[in-house]
């Protein structure tokens, strides 16, 4: 007689921990909106403005009491922290659309809160934030390309400063903002050369490289801005600003076409390459390439990718877009070299790409938020609100930390991100 003996089959069960960040973080924001901007808020008038009196079409104002639509959008924000709450304790990811909704709806009682007893202009405050969002996207663009291909460019910041020096000086000098697009695109692509010899010719560490250089060009500029600029700045720092290219028809449409369709061409150049580098990243064969250069090296190159040259390259060319940022800063905006003119957006645009986890449109979103934060301080100063002014000019940096610390939790980048590869 055989004995047959059976094995018990054990069954491993994972337990998901709960994440409580973005659902704390959505609650406390919530009760703000909710108690501060609308219990105890201000009950004056928010005048808000849709069309300025020279639009083709006229959309009437909307007078709204500071205080209710707190109040009534103040439920809703606790509604969707309740559901994120929820989603937590049974150990499940809120979606992004939740966070993108929420943000969107304490933004509006931000500004009706603000902007209680004085004017609430739409268009001001969308155009503007594209504005000075422009500079940090493209530096985004730039951070999410080096990093899918193995590269943190700490770089970005001297990208930017270099692609506003030259494209202001050749400008100047050629008078031809068309030719200093040109030469901007050369300068963040020199530094971003630069940045690839070291880490991956020579093996330096990615991060050291990257604050060396930025420290190189802002010493440069400076050097250059003192001995040359100051002292001839009419023939050799007054290069103008980019016209605004309204589009027919589109232009005229109420809020839409002068957000979306009367713009420098630095800002359709953004609108163009956030979703044309999301699609070469994830759709074609090229981003295949990249992708895996920057996740698994060693396997890219047992399928003959060169890992080396698909690095450097594709980082100089990371350069570019972030030269173009530069460009936006002074032909786009200033229509002239200022020291320093960066003033941190390369590591504020690092900041993006952490946050919109390695994805350009969703970069792109994390740098709009930041560029409306500059201009909610602009805002904020033309109403006359009872806001400290120190408080307002944090509000950038401050809006940005929040975003990392309590929304996106914890993250995971490019396996081979910072990591040098040596061909065996």
């Amino acid at each position: 007689m055989t004995t047959v003996t059976s094995t018990p089959v054990v069954h491993t069960v994972t337990v998901v921990p709960r994440k409580w960040k973005t659902a704390i973080a959505l609650s406390l924001l919530a009760l703000v909106a909710f108690f501060a901007f609308g219990v105890f808020g201000d009950d004056r008038t928010a005048l808000i403005v849709f069309s300025e009196q020279t639009d083709a079409i006229i959309l009437p104002n909307v007078p709204v009491t500071s205080m209710t639509l707190c109040l009534v959008v103040g439920v809703l924000l606790l509604l969707l922290a309740a559901y994120a709450v929820w989603l937590t304790v049974g150990r499940r990811k809120v979606p992004l659309w939740v966070v993108i909704v929420f943000t969107i709806l304490f933004l509006v009682t931000l500004v009706v809160w603000t902007g209680a007893g004085s004017k609430v202009p739409v268009v001001f405050l969308i155009s503007g934030s594209i504005a000075l969002a422009t500079p940090v996207v493209f530096g985004s663009l730039a951070g999410v390309i080096g990093e899918r291909v193995g590269i943190v460019n700490i770089a970005i910041e001297g990208q930017l400063l270099a692609g506003a020096f030259v494209s202001a000086v050749v400008a100047s000098v050629t008078n031809s903002l068309t030719l200093g697009l040109i030469a901007a695109l050369i300068g963040g692509a020199l530094v971003s050369m630069v940045l690839a010899v070291f880490s991956i010719r020579y093996l330096v560490d990615q991060i050291i490289v990257g604050v060396v250089l930025n420290a190189l060009v802002i010493g440069l500029t400076n050097f250059f801005y003192a001995a040359v600029l100051n002292d001839n700045s009419q023939e050799t720092n007054f290069p103008g600003t980019l016209p605004f290219l309204p589009i027919p028809f589109l232009s005229s449409i109420p809020v839409i076409g002068p957000v979306l369709f009367d713009q420098r061409i630095t800002t359709y150049l953004m609108f163009v390459l956030v979703p044309l580098v999301w699609y070469i990243l994830f759709k074609t064969k090229i981003g295949l390439r990249i992708r895996a250069v920057g996740e698994h090296p060693l396997a890219a190159d047992t399928v003959g990718i060169n890992v080396n040259r698909t690095r450097f390259w594709t980082v100089t060319l990371a350069g570019t877009i972030a030269g173009l940022g530069g460009a936006a800063l002074t032909l786009g905006s200033v229509g002239a070299f200022v020291r320093e003119m960066s003033a941190g957006q390369g590591f504020i645009a690092l900041a993006c790409v952490i946050l919109g986890r390695w994805n350009p449109w969703l970069a792109a979103l994390a740098a709009l938020l930041f560029g409306f934060s500059k201009n909610f301080r602009i805002f904020a100063g033309q109403t006359g609100a009872d806001i400290p002014p120190d408080l307002i000019a944090m509000v950038p940096y401050l809006v940005t930390l929040v975003a990392v610390a309590g929304l996106v939790g914890r993250v995971v980048g490019p396996a081979a991100a910072g990591k040098p590869y040596i061909k065996q």
